[in-house]
């Protein structure tokens, strides 16, 4: 009887905790409340800056009027919507923010995934960690001071640019033509470097054993790269592609606008640009509401579109 005894026991046990299975999350909180409550102060930021200011969603469907409230003002439904996708700039506005994303993407995507390639390569580590401070500096810079870097730089009277093209006097800045350029090639120089923080954490984590196999069976730099290296880096990739999917239609406030002319507006008046305008510069609050509205919907929508054919072609997913 003794011995039954014992094996129920034993049963009832969790193998490896002290305690039994049925505990209720009270007493599993208590026994463990010191991680708990380190778990409970990201919750409650999170909760109270991301969750709560939800509640003022309700903005874009009413003709809201700061001194009456959200209850107070008048509901309109979709009024908002129909007047942002009838404005004579809806369509120029959706055409420069998916171009500017699009192109960045493409430009920009690739440079940290070759950057990191071959900073893995390097053998003196001096020379590796001078590198990469070099590349990671551009993305200490405030977008403030890069913006007028930008603008003396491309200045048409004494700019750098002007003087390699031989004292040429071109204002690029007015040239609606040259803006995404300048737009993508100074995000290149700026953020290229950074992103390869993460590519590098990856490839450290590659078993040396491998590339020493790979010499000893005569497998050159490049076959090395092709068949250790970029097989490691896959997943990663796929999740930064789809993190990337997810912003497409968000794109920078702050630089377009410090980079913004009259005569460039052609190809950098964009969506976040016209929510500036309208939200705080001309208190049309229920308008730039549901403008930034749709903007979230589209890059949820993409995100989810891009993570599911990122499951089914890699086997790889975000969400």
């Amino acid at each position: 009887m003794s011995d039954q005894k014992a094996k129920a026991k034993t049963k009832d046990i969790a193998p490896g905790t002290p305690g039994r299975r049925g505990k209720s999350l009270g007493m599993r909180m208590a026994q463990c409340w010191q991680l708990y409550l380190l778990l409970a102060v990201p919750v409650v930021i999170t909760i109270i800056y991301k969750y709560i200011p939800m509640y003022g969603i309700q903005i874009a469907f009413r003709d809201y009027v700061p001194s009456r409230g959200f209850f107070g003002s008048e509901w309109v439904g979709l009024d908002w919507f129909e007047r942002f996708f009838t404005a004579p700039t809806f369509k120029r506005m959706i055409v420069n923010t998916v171009k500017l994303s699009l192109f960045g993407l493409l430009w920009s995507f690739p440079i940290p995934i070759i950057l990191s390639l071959a900073i893995n390569q390097l053998r003196f580590k001096r020379f590796k960690r001078a590198v990469q401070t070099i590349l990671y500096a551009p993305h200490f810079i405030s977008i403030m001071v890069v913006c007028g870097m930008i603008r003396i730089f491309l200045s048409p009277y004494g700019g750098l640019v002007n003087l390699l093209l031989g004292g040429s006097h071109i204002d690029f800045m007015t040239d609606p033509n040259a803006f995404r350029t300048i737009y993508i090639a100074s995000g290149i120089w700026q953020d290229a470097g950074w992103g390869t923080i993460i590519y590098l954490a990856t490839l450290s984590a590659v078993d040396p054993g491998l590339y020493e196999a790979a010499k000893i069976d005569g497998a050159s730099l490049f076959q090395r790269i092709r068949n250790i290296d970029i097989p490691e880096l896959i997943p990663m990739i796929v999740l930064q592609l789809i993190m990337s999917a997810g912003g497409i239609m968000s794109v920078g406030f702050e630089k377009v606008f410090l980079l913004q002319t009259q005569l460039n507006k052609a190809a950098s008046d964009v969506i976040a640009v016209y929510v500036y305008e309208q939200g705080i510069v001309d208190h049309a609050y229920s308008y730039s509401t549901a403008i930034g509205l749709f903007n979230t919907v589209i890059n949820i929508t993409l995100l989810f579109i891009v993570n599911k054919i990122a499951k089914r072609a890699a086997n790889v997913s975000f969400i």
